[in-house]
């Protein structure tokens, strides 16, 4: 869920970090995942004669970012166009002007960063005002893009990121500027429209029902005389798809989790408490997984703590710890939770390999559109079988995705709501299948934390 990365690919199909061998893409968990692409046909049919500097001879919309230039001299006056990305955080990076130097990267590093969790170039939440509200952070963004000839607007996320490139393509275009934007799917909410899943939702279910059945194991060996009741908040604000995934680690209602909480259905609290009551004593133990959005009958969040982010969704307090409390106080019963935040979309060594290779096609994919000049759009996953699991890519306008939210339909929810349909485990078994791991050194995942240089700013200073 790591949100917005500004990827300037160059104008000869190279990869953003001028070397031919990959491209970087943040995506599962929030790890960055790398794809290997093939443009060597398509670079060399436009490449520049090798004495002279490309910028002299191509148009303005054709200047390459991100290419390094080993064969001409062109001395400072091209040198901040070579490569570039917001430093640290996403679309703050650019309005900023803190802009990273991607020439520095090795290409072990480069390798590195497809088992490295956590956006390497960082990240913000920050969303962008209407154009109406406030033009003046527009222009902005389009006077950094100008400053160092971007030209390829390349932003990775979920539901507010998908809203940012819409309104950059559209207002790009409004101030005559040629930019193309293309929108990439990547968040654990796994709530996108249009497209069938969103990479980085595989590994964080992966996690999610992997650590529940684990802890099931544990809370069902200790029962008798410890724990009945165990309680584990996934996240969700509005759509359940993560809390779902928990009911992956078991089948039937007398195996863990014996009740999912849903966003997409009122918490009612006596019905909440009566099945975990019988659970308890049909079964000796109970686990509850719950979305940390479930909401009461009139539309308040259970666990509501008072104030917004940067996005304007209200801030949620830990439901988790509250509904533990709830069936101690009620029940009478020894409680446990626990809430894994940030563990469940960053858990690199628990990636799910199908997830790795659908973030490496929307990746490429992004790439070959904004190559081929297809603005405002977002490759999106197609399932076209169930059994077996197949997908396809296929692009989709952005203005039918941003702003728009996929829940989790009532045929993926059991009748009595503490549970997922044989329809809902169909949909999500493929995605959490097969197996990613990383390379360890010492006993531990080797990871990379790549130090790269700002390039100059060439614009005053920017504030909010």
């Amino acid at each position: 869920m790591t949100h917005g990365t500004v990827f300037t690919p160059n104008a000869y199909g190279r990869p953003p970090t001028g070397r031919a061998d990959g491209f970087t893409l943040a995506a599962p968990g929030g790890e960055v995942k790398q794809e290997t692409l093939q443009w060597q046909a398509r670079a060399a049919a436009r490449a520049p004669r090798p004495t002279e500097c490309p910028h002299a001879e191509r148009p303005p919309a054709l200047r390459p970012v991100g290419r390094r230039h080993r064969r001409h001299q062109c001395h400072g006056q091209c040198r901040a166009r070579h490569s570039a990305r917001p430093q640290g955080a996403g679309i703050l990076g650019a309005l900023r002007e803190e802009l990273y130097d991607t020439r520095k990267l090795k290409a072990a590093e480069i390798k590195a960063l497809a088992h490295t969790p956590g956006g390497a170039f960082g990240s913000c939440r920050f969303k962008l005002k209407s154009i109406e509200q406030d033009r003046a952070q527009y222009e902005r963004l389009i006077d950094v893009f100008r400053a160092h000839d971007i030209r390829w607007f390349l932003y990775n996320g979920g539901n507010d990121s998908a809203d940012t490139a819409l309104k950059l393509s559209k207002v790009a275009s409004e101030l005559g500027y040629p930019l193309t934007c293309i929108g990439v799917p990547k968040t654990v909410d796994n709530d996108l429209v249009v497209t069938d899943c969103c990479p980085g939702f595989g590994s964080a279910a992966k996690y999610t029902a992997v650590s529940v059945a684990e802890a099931a194991l544990d809370v069902a060996a200790m029962a008798d005389t410890s724990t009945k009741v165990f309680v584990y908040e996934v996240m969700g604000r509005h759509a359940g798809w993560l809390a779902a995934a928990a009911g992956l680690a078991g089948r039937g209602e007398d195996q863990a989790p014996h009740v999912i909480l849903f966003p997409e259905n009122a918490f009612d609290e006596a019905a909440f408490l009566a099945k975990v009551q019988a659970v308890v004593k049909k079964v000796g133990y109970c686990v509850v997984v719950v979305s940390e959005g479930i909401r009461h009958a009139d539309g308040r969040f259970v666990a509501e703590a008072g104030g917004k982010d940067a996005f304007g969704h209200s801030q949620l307090g830990g439901v988790g710890p509250m509904l533990a409390a709830l069936c101690k106080d009620k029940l009478g019963v020894k409680v446990h939770w626990t809430v894994p935040d940030y563990l469940q979309r960053s858990a690199r060594h628990l990636a799910s390999k199908t997830d790795l290779l659908q973030a490496m096609a929307v990746g490429k994919a992004a790439v070959e559109l904004a190559l081929a000049g297809k603005n405002g759009v977002m490759p999106t996953i197609q399932r076209t079988s169930d059994k077996p699991y197949r997908w396809k890519i296929v692009p989709h306008p952005l203005s039918e995705i941003a702003n728009h939210e996929k829940t989790m339909p009532k045929a993926f929810i059991r009748k009595d709501g503490f549970g997922i349909t044989e329809a809902c485990r169909t949909y999500l078994e493929p995605l959490i299948r097969g197996e990613a791991p990383p390379p360890y050194g010492n006993g531990l995942p080797a990871f990379v934390r790549p130090t790269l240089p700002l390039l100059p700013k060439t614009l005053p200073a920017w504030s909010k």
